[in-house]
């Protein structure tokens, strides 16, 4: 077996890992294998093929790291209490739009979701109005909300 073919079964075993993982970093490392594959396609040494991988695939990982804070940093933080998942790790719910319809004395409502009654509480302390809000958080079994 060639070392660019070996290259490919690495590449192609990263990704798979990566589709299990969901972290887009092991995505990152099979651009490295892919790098080596190149270099060893084009009959280059063991250590072009080694250094090649792990500068391409390491700058990868960098790169992807670099932009996910960045991304992180600009995006306004939500209220949330510290033990909650973050946005979009956790929850597929955080970002849906619900109705609300009337709001409680207590500052809580009752919006329908997926089928079933959630309560509900705004993220922010302002005055609440009926009509068309966002899930910003999950906090154990009560929407954060936000208006739209």
């Amino acid at each position: 077996m060639s070392d660019a073919t070996i290259w490919w079964i690495l590449a192609g075993l990263l990704v798979g890992a990566e589709l299990v993982s969901g972290t887009l970093y092991l995505l990152m490392l099979a651009l490295g294998a892919v790098a080596g594959g190149a270099v060893a396609y084009l009959d280059h040494g063991l250590n072009a093929q080694l250094v090649t991988a792990a500068v391409v695939g390491g700058a990868a990982v960098v790169l992807w790291y670099l932009r996910q804070q960045r991304r992180r940093a600009s995006e306004p933080a939500s209220v949330q209490p510290a033990d909650a998942p973050a946005p979009g790790l956790g929850h597929l719910d955080v970002g849906e739009q619900v109705i609300v319809s009337a709001w409680d004395a207590d500052g809580t409502t009752r919006v329908q979701h997926r089928g079933s009654q959630w309560r509900a509480r705004l993220a922010r302390p302002e005055a609440p109005h009926p009509g068309p809000h966002r899930i910003c958080a999950i906090e154990r079994n009560l929407l954060v909300l936000e208006p739209v």
